[in-house]
């Protein structure tokens, strides 16, 4: 599975101008869609949690080009998703949400490609946080 990397930049950088849109968007959609998530979020503040869900799709986008520099991120993001409650059945939720934000925001800019290239962004994105979170049921 092979990552579109330019194309996941570039549509990136379309959204990125309006960070705080994007990811009010997000919580909105997922809220919407999958009202069952939220008790996740009753203790947080949600304007932080919408600065740290951008910071990690800027991570992301900014470290494509390293996979092991990613990797390692996305494990500790993941080890972290845990502690806060998230199961394997959260992450569709999650990439559903994200996907339609994208779609929302990119406007006539969310093509096909782009689309294809956000769903395999994200199927090796959840793929790499579940690792650690199998890890970490295992242990207990």
């Amino acid at each position: 599975m092979s990552l579109n990397v330019e194309l996941l930049e570039q549509s990136f950088n379309h959204v990125q101008p309006a960070a705080e849109q994007f990811s009010a968007t997000f919580y909105e959609t997922l809220f919407t869609d999958y009202p069952q998530v939220q008790p996740l979020f009753a203790n947080s503040d949600m304007k932080k949690q919408q600065k740290l869900l951008f910071a990690s799709v800027e991570l992301v986008v900014a470290n494509l080009r390293k996979p092991n520099v990613l990797t390692n991120a996305l494990k500790d993001l993941g080890q972290r998703h845990v502690q806060y409650g998230v199961i394997d059945e959260h992450y569709p939720m999650v990439g559903a949400a994200l996907l339609k934000t994208f779609a929302l925001q990119l406007g006539s800019n969310w093509t096909p490609e782009v689309e294809s290239a956000w769903l395999v962004a994200f199927e090796v994105i959840s793929q790499l946080m579940q690792v650690m979170q199998e890890t970490t049921s295992g242990e207990s």
